[in-house]
């Protein structure tokens, strides 16, 4: 007889990539949880994607990360936790479920709200990042000292939000015209689909190679520099486009004259597509690799993406 599939809880299952984990999470055949501080919140395409998880099968649970009843009380339910907070309330919120977690004693894997680069092999250059990365450093050091079961899943960039733009700024296509490359656009980065993403992470709940593992998603096809998506994207299209390159000097001076928030998505561009951060170091025994664990998912390439775009 095959063994059951473990019960999944999502928190922050109406955010950005929170929806997608709900849907892989039922395509996959598990019992999907999410927790909600309102059944019937104020806006509408929240209240609308909750009542379409509950058609589709999805348990609503009522309750907050920061009231240790509910919380409590959603985690006997289930047997793995999903974490995909925002990383404003990240380190203040996983730690309240670490502490609900070891009150239950039933939770098997805990996946904490990452889903983007290695924080702990990055060196950090500009202050804006530094709060982001050390909360999710600070969540590592919490999850090691709770002995829970994790899982650390690492996604490079979002095509939704990468791919779709070219890096480019307030574009929701990729522009057919003029396009900005950032330092060279030689760097190497990592660019996986929302989807994609969702179903590696899925696909690592109860599988026991992941647990305590960094669990990197790296398809080959989809490591590409800037100007190698400029590229793909120009031959899909006949033409090609006129290209403005800023110098690395020139974006470190962007980052430090503009404010914050606004400054955040050119230092993360700096990082991941003029430095390479996201592959700029080896794997080892700490971390396993998606396609290589999971070779039966069929994963999107970047080539494939942006046909949807021409």
């Amino acid at each position: 007889m095959a063994e059951s599939k473990s019960k999944v809880l999502i928190i922050g299952a109406t955010g950005y990539i929170g929806k997608y984990l709900v849907r892989a999470s039922l395509k996959l055949e598990h019992p999907t949880f999410i927790l909600v501080r309102s059944l019937t919140p104020s806006d509408p395409a929240k209240a609308q994607l909750i009542r379409s998880f509950q058609n589709s099968g999805v348990t609503v649970l009522k309750g907050d990360v920061g009231d240790r009843e509910s919380l409590v009380a959603a985690l006997r339910q289930v047997d793995v936790v999903i974490s995909s907070v925002n990383q404003a309330e990240a380190l203040a919120t996983q730690v309240n479920i670490l502490e609900a977690a070891k009150e239950t004693g039933t939770i098997k894997r805990f996946i904490p709200s990452e889903f983007g680069n290695e924080v702990d092999r990055l060196e950090i250059d500009f202050k804006v990042l530094e709060g982001v990365f050390q909360k999710k450093r600070n969540v590592r050091r919490e999850i090691e000292k709770s002995g829970i079961p994790d899982t650390i899943v690492l996604t490079g960039g979002f095509a939704g939000i990468f791919v779709a733009s070219l890096a480019n700024d307030n574009v929701s296509a990729p522009p057919r015209d003029k396009v900005t490359i950032w330092g060279d656009g030689t760097a190497k980065a990592i660019l996986n689909t929302e989807e994609d993403i969702a179903t590696y992470t899925i696909k690592s709940v109860d599988d026991p190679r992941t647990a305590n593992k960094l669990l990197h998603i790296r398809p080959k096809e989809n490591l590409l520099s800037q100007g190698g998506l400029v590229a793909l994207w120009e031959k899909k299209i006949g033409h090609t486009l006129e290209k403005t390159f800023v110098s690395k000097e020139e974006l470190k001076n962007i980052i430090e004259e503009t404010p914050f928030p606004a400054n955040t998505l050119h230092a993360i561009r700096y990082s991941v597509f003029v430095k390479g951060d996201q592959t700029s170091f080896q794997l080892d025994d700490k971390d396993v690799e998606a396609t290589e664990l999971y070779p039966d998912v069929h994963y999107t390439t970047v080539s494939t993406y942006l046909d949807q775009f021409v």
